[in-house]
């Protein structure tokens, strides 16, 4: 007790300086003057500062939180636009392969060919996943690691794209966590340009993380800078997931024939999340694919 009088003994000038300045500036505020209206205006310009720092810091700490909620949310919008957009609505008819498709046990007075079927031909599922290692620089083969998982419904062979475009193709899965071979590697993609013109291919030069090149598009082919580039239903992705653009064109005159040098949609280099896409008819097609490949006895 003793020391705290002398504290105050010592500094009892600056308190009471200190004292009589708050009382005098309470006093200011509170009449209606000039000087009473810019202490309140200076004293809420300091308050909104704080306040807005205080929201900035708060946001910072919540971002990752905020990323993981929009990834959730864009992985239900491209699921929910899988189940409309992969439908296919089709009767018989003379200028097409003749499919059973139609019900005639059940007509009407207005369709007497039978009643219209719905047939949904591919089925994708997407799964959000973050990026925990991404590698870029290698000459041959570039991976990256995401922390989904066989546990999440993850299995080798699935495509995985980002928001922007292609990423690449499931290698190796664990319980939680599975390897992908980006197309920064010597694999193939299946490509077309917006012409309809398919059958393409386009593949990763060794060099550079941003770049691949549709390869030997037929010289008679229109193309220019800045066309686009998507991939096709023959590939493992999904059709018409955006490869990139189109950045130069070399016109081969000895094989008449143009390579496309085409700037990829998604950034390899600040990659942090990603979709992993089953394909629910996938299996199927593949085994398919196998039965007819076998030879014949």
């Amino acid at each position: 007790m003793r020391n705290f009088l002398i504290l105050i003994r010592r500094f009892w000038n600056l308190i009471l300086f200190l004292i009589l300045e708050v009382v005098s500036l309470a006093l200011i505020s509170k009449n209606r003057n000039m000087q009473g209206v810019d202490i309140v205006s200076s004293s809420n310009s300091v308050v909104g500062y704080m306040y807005k720092k205080q929201n900035d810091v708060v946001y910072y700490f919540q971002l990752k939180q905020m990323n993981d909620s929009l990834l959730t949310e864009n992985a239900r919008l491209r699921n929910a636009i899988a189940q409309v957009s992969n439908i296919d609505q089709f009767r018989d008819s003379t200028v097409r392969i003749p499919i059973t498709v139609r019900d005639t046990s059940k007509k009407d007075s207005i369709n007497t060919q039978g009643v219209l079927k719905t047939i949904r031909y591919a089925q994708y599922n997407y799964i959000p996943a973050r990026v925990i290692n991404n590698s870029i620089s290698n000459d041959k083969i570039n991976f990256i690691t995401i922390n989904r998982g066989a546990s999440d419904g993850v299995q080798k062979d699935m495509a995985v794209v980002s928001g922007n475009g292609v990423v690449g193709r499931v290698a190796n899965v664990s319980a939680h966590y599975a390897r992908v071979v980006s197309v920064l590697s010597d694999r193939k993609i299946s490509s077309k340009l917006p012409d309809g013109t398919s059958n393409l291919i386009t593949i990763w030069n060794p060099g550079s993380p941003e770049y691949v090149v549709t390869e030997k598009v037929p010289v008679y082919i229109k193309v220019k800078k800045g066309d686009s580039v998507y991939t096709t239903g023959y590939s493992f992705f999904p059709e018409n997931v955006l490869i990139g653009t189109v950045a130069k064109v070399d016109t081969m005159k000895a094989s008449s024939a143009k390579n496309l040098k085409v700037r990829l949609s998604t950034n390899f280099r600040s990659l942090q999340y990603v979709y992993v896409v089953d394909d629910k008819m996938g299996a199927e097609k593949k085994q398919v694919e196998a039965e007819t490949a076998k030879p014949a006895h």
